[in-house]
């Protein structure tokens, strides 16, 4: 049965080619996906127009298993700026079906500050993790195939580094082995989740058709035996890649419950991938909006800071001001509080939570940036609790607003929307100081992302980490190009160290880094700290039990 919120936000919901016209965009401009989606072509950017647009990210502390809403804030402060009369929009990354029927359900905000239609959204959408899918698994069927009909012309890859991606979490898949039987060449492999593949990387940083190419062919497959690189150029089919990852090029154009426009493109995830939509998507926004809200995955010690590191620095953004999202619950499980007492007021566990509140805002403050910290309320907070946080901020010099979008909408962010345009026009932030310099090495660069933002005390590679920066240094000794790339740690997002069951503010702990993925198509080092999974497993009772179809309506996704 429908509940309220969904009626209302399903009787707003406006053909697409009325909100391309409120943005100033020409229904015959955009490529309609139905009634209510539709692609932008990237051509309409204005490079002009992105420099006078004001650009606000919104992160959060650690995440908890009782959840930030984020989203939900983003939306929510896009429309609250409208509300106030700025025109405005909100840039977000595309759902992945992994966790959609996984663990959390759907990803596309929550109550009245939702982007629409929220069904689509969370399922197939547009297309785009379909054509990265089909386009990356493309690449490893071709590369075993040249393996399989070289064989006897003596060519051989000593390493392989393609895997293969699915958009779903499947622990099983992670180690395989392929070619058994004599169908073709036997080699251990596995997979990963669609995410975390590196043409949703390139997707999300390319810039042009063209640049989409270039990245593609350049993408390292491999090292031969005579330890030379492999590209997908030299299997001579990065003009076949391009045309399957053509039309996912396109940002995707939505609304959200109170039909403010909103770009949606790409869905890395932040702890195993660098978490931001794409450069595309945020210019298109910028473009065509005074005021940009986008977000960047998890705590701000993953998604904030691969905003800042990679995406800014590369595609030459500036953003204007911080937004971090916190939530009661979620400071008073990092204050050790336990779950089931999550929702009963405890002043003591809140407060000790708040040290992992002052490390973000530290970190983004560190990057010389305004910080607004946003309350996101539940109905259990209590007003003592939301004074304790707004203290703190005060204390520190932080702007402070409480966020009510998921129950009013653009109502309940109006506060927050005037706190941030207020903060914008009295402060000018600084150019970024980002955490490390183009010129440092790889192992610099990772030290200093572990040291500065998580606070690590000491570094450590792993036998197969050492071994993979030596080849890295040895076969790529000459290119100046790969020693400017910035680093994508894969980390947990449960906590600053690498140990997800450290909450809070944890001090003197060591990241251990136990492999090094060179990406030379996303231009970027990933390095893998600790245990983390690039492809995750199913829970216990996994959302995908929850979802069903009830009189012709789909239930469990929102």
């Amino acid at each position: 049965m429908k509940t309220d919120i969904q009626i209302a936000r399903e009787s707003e919901l406006r053909p697409i080619s009325d909100i391309a016209e409120q943005l100033g965009i020409a229904p015959e401009k955009v490529e309609p996906y139905g009634r209510f989606m539709a692609k932008v072509p990237v051509s309409l950017i204005d490079e002009e127009r992105v420099k006078k647009s004001r650009l606000i990210l919104v992160t959060a502390i650690s995440p908890t298993k009782v959840g930030i809403g984020k989203t939900t804030v983003s939306i929510g402060l896009a429309m609250g700026l409208n509300k106030i009369g700025k025109k405005a929009s909100v840039s977000l990354r595309e759902p992945s079906l992994g966790p959609c029927f996984g663990m959390k359900g759907g990803a596309a905000g929550g109550g009245y500050a939702q982007v629409l239609p929220m069904e689509k959204i969370n399922l197939h959408f547009t297309g785009d993790f379909h054509a990265v899918t089909s386009a990356h698994n493309t690449i490893s069927a071709l590369l075993d195939n040249y393996l399989y009909q070289h064989r006897k012309d003596g060519f051989s890859l000593r390493e392989i580094y393609w895997k293969r991606v699915l958009d779903v979490n499947d622990r099983a898949l992670r180690n395989i082995v392929t070619g058994l039987r004599g169908d073709g060449v036997v080699s251990e492999t596995g997979f990963d989740i669609t995410p975390a593949s590196e043409l949703m990387a390139i997707l999300c940083l390319a810039t042009s058709e063209d640049d989409l190419r270039r990245r593609i062919e350049n993408i390292l497959l491999g090292i031969t035996s005579d330890g030379k690189p492999f590209r997908v150029r030299d299997l001579g089919v990065g003009g076949a890649i391009t045309v399957l990852m053509r039309d996912a090029l396109s940002p995707n154009l939505v609304q959200t419950t109170e039909q403010t426009p909103a770009f949606i493109h790409g869905g890395p995830f932040a702890n195993i991938a660098h978490g931001c939509s794409s450069v595309m998507a945020t210019k298109m926004a910028m473009t065509f909006s005074d005021y940009v809200v986008t977000e960047a995955g998890f705590g701000a010690d993953l998604g904030a800071e691969k905003f800042f590191n990679i995406k800014c620095r590369k595609a030459g953004l500036q953003p204007q001001l911080v937004v971090i999202v916190a939530t009661t619950q979620g400071l008073k499980m990092h204050g050790g509080v336990a779950l089931d007492h999550i929702k009963e007021p405890n002043a003591d566990g809140l407060r000790e939570g708040l040290k992992n509140l002052n490390r973000h805002i530290n970190n983004m403050q560190g990057f010389g940036q305004p910080v607004i910290v946003t309350l996101n309320r539940f109905d259990s907070d209590t007003d003592e609790e939301i004074d304790i946080i707004r203290k703190n901020c005060e204390d520190r010099g932080v702007g402070f607003a409480v966020n009510e979008a998921f129950l009013k909408g653009g109502d309940g962010a109006v506060e927050l929307a005037q706190k941030v345009v207020d903060t914008i026009e009295r402060i000018q932030p600084l150019p970024i100081n980002f955490t490390y310099p183009q010129s440092e090495t790889i192992e610099g660069k990772i030290e200093k992302v572990c040291k500065r933002i998580y606070g690590a005390a000491a570094v450590e590679f792993t036998k197969t980490g050492k071994k993979r920066l030596e080849a890295i240094r040895e076969i790529f000794a000459d290119d100046k190009d790969i020693s400017s790339y910035p680093i994508c740690i894969a980390k947990t997002q449960y906590s600053f160290s690498a140990d997800a069951t450290r909450y809070g503010s944890p001090e003197g702990f060591t990241i251990r880094i136990r492999d090094v993925i060179l990406n030379c198509g996303s231009e970027m080092i990933v390095a893998i700290a600790g245990d983390m999974l690039r492809m995750p497993g199913l829970p216990k009772s996994p959302q995908a039990e929850r979802i069903t179809i009830v009189n012709g309506e789909i239930e469990g996704l929102s």
